[in-house]
């Protein structure tokens, strides 16, 4: 009978929370995440958890905050959402791609246009246009006009330095955001003060542009080790640090790898539609990284598994409902 006993207790303790339906009381999106904690599956049960995480890394002000997403993302409507992020001052610091610099510069002067994952790439080929899944780039809105936006920054920065010729990546950055419009991201990290750190810069319009550049002006230099310092005066200087992260890839990773230097990210949400099983990192579960001291072993951290142009609204809607203002 004892042994029973400790058995039922044991029972008992794991049956602690109980599957509720929802109930729409209120259309608010924020209660609508809140109820998604006690419904018990799928995905929802992260996504509310990771609203709650995002909500309490925003009110933590000792905490050092980054953002990272894949280039992606700027070429559809949730470039909306990314720049409004960052013109609330929600983040100190943005690690994505070269791909989202190109998007957000072609974007600022251009239109981009839907279209379908199932077009005939041939025919768009002969009408000069580019897929991207199933947004569709115009090449007038893409190669000639980041060539001539980026080149034209690069020759500004560059004479207005007479002193130097060596700038780091994020200096660049900076620079290319303080030239474009109020629809950009670049232009609000640049307003904001909040580095762009793109690790693979050459992986790009811009970077091509960059060293397309440097061939004509040879004493020209680009020191990516100084974006490597910079990140690690904002980690060392961090009393928490917090990230979240909208995909994988190199924007992921670099965001992970600097944060094992102080013991791991204290607040950790990540977005991922990539399998676990295939063994990438995109892939890989934010609590793998608590195994390389990535993450802290105490961390509030979640994986939520979803297309993140669908949730990214959502996410930002429930944050802002909640009083969420930046810094």
């Amino acid at each position: 009978m004892r042994g029973r006993n400790k058995k039922d207790k044991r029972v008992v303790r794991i049956l602690n929370d109980i599957v509720r339906d929802h109930s729409l009381e209120s259309t608010r999106v924020s209660s609508i995440i809140k109820a998604m904690s006690a419904s018990g599956g799928f995905e929802s049960r992260n996504l509310s958890y990771g609203v709650e995480i995002l909500r309490r890394m925003q009110g933590e002000k000792r905490c050092t905050k980054f953002l990272s997403f894949v280039g992606a993302l700027l070429s559809t409507g949730v470039r909306g959402i990314i720049r409004d992020m960052i013109k609330d001052n929600m983040f100190d610091c943005i690690i994505t791609t070269c791909g989202a610099l190109d998007h957000d510069i072609a974007r600022s002067y251009r239109q981009y246009y839907a279209g379908d994952f199932r077009m005939n790439d041939s025919i768009l080929l002969k009408k000069k246009i580019h897929r991207l899944g199933n947004v569709l780039v115009p090449e007038a809105s893409y190669g000639s006009l980041i060539e001539k936006k980026v080149q034209s920054s690069l020759e500004e920065l560059y004479n207005s330095q007479k002193e130097r010729r060596d700038f780091s990546a994020f200096e660049i950055i900076n620079h290319i955001g303080s030239t474009l419009n109020e629809s950009s991201f670049l232009y609000w990290a640049h307003k904001r003060k909040i580095p762009v750190i793109v690790p693979g810069i050459v992986d790009g319009a811009v970077g091509s542009q960059i060293w397309l550049f440097q061939q004509r002006h040879k004493d020209f230099k680009i020191d990516i080790l100084k974006d490597e310092s910079k990140l690690s005066d904002l980690i060392y200087d961090a009393t928490k640090t917090g990230a979240f992260m909208i995909g994988g890839g190199i924007s992921k990773h670099h965001t992970l790898w600097w944060n094992q230097f102080r013991g791991g990210l204290e607040y950790a949400v990540y977005i991922t539609s990539a399998p676990e099983w295939d063994g990438s990192l995109s892939g890989a579960l934010v609590s793998e990284a608590i195994s390389w001291g990535k993450v802290a072993d105490k961390a509030r951290q979640t994986t939520i598994h979803g297309e993140a142009t669908t949730l990214l609204p959502f996410i930002y809607a429930a944050l802002k409902e909640g009083g969420i203002s930046g810094k």
